[in-house]
């Protein structure tokens, strides 16, 4: 079988294909629920409004989705995974300014995710209020009606914690139902009034947009067709680029013919929608409403989960990237890749919530859905200039051509969105404060890099050595090591040093310096070992992708049997008898926890950055738990920060 780096399998089967429909298109798929509903809203039907909102919905699928993220995006394949951070793993070397667009676009693809499970699920359960008996029980916006989507929406962020493995597999044939029932009642409908396929011609759209009375602002409804395809970047890791683009074939048509139908019903019943009236539910014959309610509400959580694993794998991607605080995560289920993290999970759970409470039906939601995806949109197209410029070599006529095409389209989306500003203030909020903790992580690392201070190591091997065999000394360990994150060979972090040195020396058989190196390949995991001093100091480079969460004390431990085995580390037994009654060699790392010393006086840049740092990172993990290291076996040990020590004290004596 042909695999992608990461193991996914890459090969064609309807296995694949099912999957790649179950975990991709729940988000775009599930759109044509409100798109229609929001295009039209209570104005009157005409020929302008109906065949143009088909017109330009369509050529939004064809431009954003189809060339832009199937044919183009796709190609930014990093090692088999998608996304904005593995798309920033590509590029980041060609620019040091695209932190920024990154940080953006991770932000409002996470921010507006906590908009995508209320719309889905409401939209769905909205669909009740037509069936007969129901008419007066559930009311878009009543106490019954949010409280079942809350609920809803609520097990679903419970059920995290014990993994999907097992409802995953119903995903695909749900969502291959789903679109089936799209594609049947679309064209149930368009046979009714063929001449709705004419929709297709662009002249409708620039006629609507153009000469239709505030036809441009209509762009901010028709933006939700397109609102999924970040996320089916996002997914490329799970499936594959054959298998997504082969399924969009189907799920394009299907998507296609159902606002193709939407519309033919609109011009063959020619009345306003009124009383909350959705056209999708509008196209299915009653005797079948009550099935297509639950089939849709089952297409809004898939969608709803598809969204929740992608942010989790968001967020560890910024943790390893180091956009992040190191936060809890946890591994639920045997499923490679599958993650779970409580706070994300937490998070965005209360975001939704709020938002129902907020927002109380679907129609309210539409207004506040989408402006957070331009942005994502814009930053990806950034990026991904950079992509087809350095790596996929093309002409620098065609990368401007590209940013011109795509710049124009989605500036013109990102103006009409605007206008929504006023329905979402309160989104901002949570944006913003999004937006700062990956601000402030990132450059308070880079401040915290700047002041710290490299040594030559072979300075010190010979010290080393002879404290190691100082036996007037304690033995503070057989092997002591020390995290660093000194890259090169023959570097130590000066503090380091002072660590074993200073106060107490720690003796030790054995100076491991350990370091870390996070790949731009996402599963990479690799070591190398430089012996200094022979069976005495040993520097040791792990290398781990950007997706993979380190066990550090695992990794080491399975590095030191291996360099015995091969018969290049020594474990002999000590003279001093420590190795009697136990043969097992006793590990100690020792971690260096940083805090702000009070001798600081800071820059106002600066100082914001580093409180806020040392402010997140309390909130956070400990570091060995971010590295994986047990507890009984580390050492922490507290030091100071010095970055701008206070210079212009002046006490006076006083005279007696």
């Amino acid at each position: 079988m042909n695999t992608t780096k990461n193991g996914v399998a890459s090969k064609v089967t309807i296995a694949s294909l099912l999957v790649a429909l179950g975990i991709i298109y729940g988000d775009i798929g599930t759109s044509p629920l409100y798109v229609f509903k929001a295009i039209i809203g209570t104005r009157d039907i005409n020929l302008m409004l109906v065949y143009g909102g088909v017109s330009c919905v369509f050529w939004t699928l064809v431009f954003q989705t189809t060339i832009k993220y199937i044919w183009l995006t796709l190609r930014a394949d990093n090692h088999g995974e998608g996304g904005i951070f593995s798309l920033y793993a590509l590029v980041r070397r060609y620019g040091k300014k695209l932190v920024i667009p990154t940080i953006l676009g991770a932000t409002t693809l996470l921010a507006d995710g906590i908009i995508t499970p209320p719309i889905s699920v409401s939209s769905a359960i909205e669909g009740l209020s037509m069936v007969k008996g129901l008419e007066n029980i559930i009311i878009p916006g009543n106490f019954l009606t949010v409280g079942i989507v809350v609920a809803i929406i609520s097990l679903l962020f419970f059920f995290q914690r014990f993994g999907t493995q097992v409802i995953g597999k119903a995903f695909g044939p749900i969502m291959t139902i789903w679109f089936t029932m799209l594609l049947v009642f679309g064209v149930k409908e368009i046979l009714q009034h063929t001449d709705i396929i004419n929709a297709l011609n662009p002249y409708y759209a620039y006629d609507l947009l153009v000469n239709y009375p505030k036809g441009f602002w209509l762009l901010g409804a028709v933006f939700l067709c397109t609102t999924g395809a970040e996320a089916l970047y996002s997914d490329l890791g799970h499936c594959g680029i054959k298998n997504i683009r082969i399924t969009w074939i189907y799920v394009k048509i299907s998507l296609v013919v159902a606002y193709l139908g939407q519309a033919a019903w609109l011009m063959h019943q020619g009345e306003t929608l009124l009383n909350g009236r959705n056209p999708f539910f509008e196209i299915i014959p009653t005797w079948f409403l009550l099935p297509s309610i639950i089939i849709s509400t089952c297409a809004t959580i898939i969608a709803s989960q598809a969204l929740i694993s992608g942010s989790f794998t968001l967020i560890s991607e910024a943790m390893n990237l180091n956009f992040w605080p190191r936060v809890t995560v946890r591994q639920p289920s045997d499923s490679k890749g599958q993650i779970y993290i409580p706070s994300i999970n937490t998070i965005l759970w209360f975001g939704c919530v709020l938002m129902m409470v907020y927002f109380k039906e679907s129609a309210h939601m539409e207004a506040a859905y989408g402006f957070s995806i331009t942005i994502t949109m814009m930053m990806t197209s950034l990026l991904l200039s950079y992509f087809i410029y350095y790596r996929l070599k093309w002409k620098k006529i065609y990368v401007i051509l590209f940013l011109t095409i795509f710049g124009a389209i989605e500036i013109a989306f990102f103006v009409a969105n605007v206008a929504k500003i006023k329905e979402r203030w309160m989104f901002l909020f949570f944006e913003l404060f999004i937006f700062m903790v990956m601000y402030i992580w990132y450059y308070a690392r880079k401040i915290n890099n700047r002041f710290t201070k490299f040594i030559e190591l072979g300075k010190y091997s010979n010290q080393l050595t002879e404290l190691s065999q100082d036996d007037a000394i304690p033995k503070f360990a057989t092997h002591l090591i020390y995290l660093t994150k000194a890259d090169r060979r023959h570097e130590i972090e000066e503090k380091t040093i002072k660590s074993i040195f200073a106060k107490k020396p720690k003796r030790a058989d054995v100076y491991w310096f350990l370091h870390i190196n996070r790949t731009e390949d996402p599963f990479t995991l690799s070591y190398d070992v430089s012996e200094l001093v022979d069976d005495k100091v040993i520097k040791v480079n792990i290398n781990v992708g950007f997706r993979i969460q380190p066990k550090t004390e695992l990794y080491f431990k399975n590095i030191v049997k291996e360099l015995v085995a091969n018969k290049e580390l020594n474990l002999h037994i000590r003279p001093d008898g420590s190795s009697k009654y136990n043969s097992e060699p006793d590990f100690k790392f020792v971690v260096i926890e940083k805090f702000l010393s009070i001798e600081n006086e800071f820059a106002l840049r600066e100082g914001f950055l580093l409180r806020g740092y040392f402010f997140l990172k309390r909130l956070g993990v400990s570091d060995e738990k971010a590295f994986g290291l047990e507890k009984s076996d580390v050492e922490i040990e507290q030091i100071p920060l010095v970055y701008q020590p206070i210079t212009n004290i002046k006490l006076d004596r006083e005279k007696r």
